[in-house]
């Protein structure tokens, strides 16, 4: 079942309303008043329009005197403009080792801004390789160094973890 389809079911229009009064708005958003749901349908059906309930949690639940064709396309509309103005967080991975030189991790370190500045999440990971494992300390200075010189960029929460023979941390940016 598609969305709309699904979005269309949850909608009750006209004799679908079952509830013995309802709160009627006009297709401006003017308020009319409570009245009986059968009052409200004959209101509709003379000015040609349909009888939509809007929000049915309320007591009386509120009912809109609109067209719905009309009502379903703004909607429709409305739904495609707040997923084109929604920004998607991608996380990016830099992964480097622990004898990794530091004019390598400065060029990786203006990665991760560049990443930040996106508003990108960034994953660094270190790669223990052969007996590096036994001096985890080192790759965790490292990790340490990195949070620091991005102090001004990410959030202060940042939980640095070892699994296996990766240590790795996520940093998000700040909120802006």
């Amino acid at each position: 079942m598609s969305q709309t389809n699904n979005y269309q079911n949850k909608l009750r229009i006209n004799h679908f309303i079952r509830v013995p009064e309802v709160r009627v708005v006009d297709q401006d958003g003017n308020a009319i008043g409570v009245m009986s749901t059968k009052d409200a349908i004959n209101l509709a059906q003379k000015q040609g329009m349909d009888l939509i309930e809007i929000n049915p949690k309320t007591s009386p639940p509120i009912c809109k005197v609109t067209n719905f064709g009309k009502f379903k396309y703004d909607e429709k509309k409305r739904q495609s403009e707040a997923k084109k103005n929604q920004k998607i967080q991608e996380l990016k991975e830099i992964t480097f080792r622990p004898n990794t030189d530091e004019n390598d991790l400065n060029h990786k370190l203006t990665q991760a801004k560049e990443f930040l500045s996106e508003g990108n999440r960034v994953k660094f990971t270190i790669r223990f390789r052969g007996r590096e494992i036994v001096h985890p300390q080192v790759g965790k200075d490292k990790l340490e160094w990195i949070i620091e010189q991005l102090s001004g960029l990410i959030t202060a929460n940042t939980l640095i973890s070892l699994d296996g023979k990766l240590m790795s941390m996520q940093v998000a940016p700040i909120k802006r």
